[in-house]
């Protein structure tokens, strides 16, 4: 005696159906990823961005604190002053820091002349084998950040123009943008400022700045 079985399958309206609901699936979860994975990229370069901001910085601020009062002669056989800068000096800031670590026992100075100057939207930080210059010799160059868009150096000649109220204020109108030697009077230099402010214009960042007060002489 037989018997009549019914096999039972999936038509093919609820086969792609399936189909439907594995690709919408599939495809959350890959959009999903996609943002992981963007966000992660995108805070991987911010820390990034962010060291390299607070390595320029580490820089340039070693090399303030070791500040030293000792004027060079530069290639023109002329004397610079131990610290000079702004819209009308020859670098934007240029100084003699001490510190200059000699491992290997050359024989030449601890101090060491250094400029930061902008060039191709680049901070780059110059330095000197020498401190005084018998003629044009090259400096070494290092890249400390790039998509800097701007780069300003403003400096106080006085702890007179301080108030000292509940903190310090400075009155902004007694800053200079430019420390250099008088040019009525060749061959002289100029005692360095007591303070330094230095802004730099980010990409992406803004404005930055920060102010240094030079080590006592």
């Amino acid at each position: 005696m037989g018997s009549n079985r019914q096999v039972d399958g999936f038509t093919l309206i609820e086969v792609l159906i399936a189909m439907a609901i594995t690709a919408f699936v599939s495809l959350v979860a890959y959009t999903s990823l996609s943002a992981v994975i963007s966000g992660v990229d995108g805070a991987r370069a911010q820390a990034e961005r962010m060291h390299e901001v607070n390595r320029a910085f580490s820089v340039l601020s070693r090399d303030i604190r070791q500040f030293a009062d000792r004027p060079v002669i530069n290639e023109f056989g002329q004397p610079s002053s131990a610290l000079e800068g702004g819209v009308l000096a020859q670098h934007m800031l240029a100084f003699t820091r001490a510190g200059w670590h000699n491992t290997v026992d050359i024989p030449r100075s601890t101090l060491q002349r250094v400029a930061y100057v902008l060039e191709d939207e680049q901070l780059v930080r110059l330095s000197w084998p020498v401190l005084d210059l018998s003629g044009p010799i090259e400096p070494r160059r290092a890249v400390l950040i790039d998509r800097v868009q701007g780069f300003d150096v403003r400096f106080l000649a006085s702890t007179n123009n301080l108030r000292v109220n509940r903190g310090i204020d400075i009155d902004r109108r007694l800053w200079q943008d430019s420390w250099i030697a008088d040019v009525s009077q060749p061959g002289t230099v100029v005692e360095p400022p007591v303070a330094v402010e230095v802004r730099f214009e980010i990409e992406g960042w803004g404005e930055l700045e920060r102010l240094y007060v030079l080590p006592p002489l």
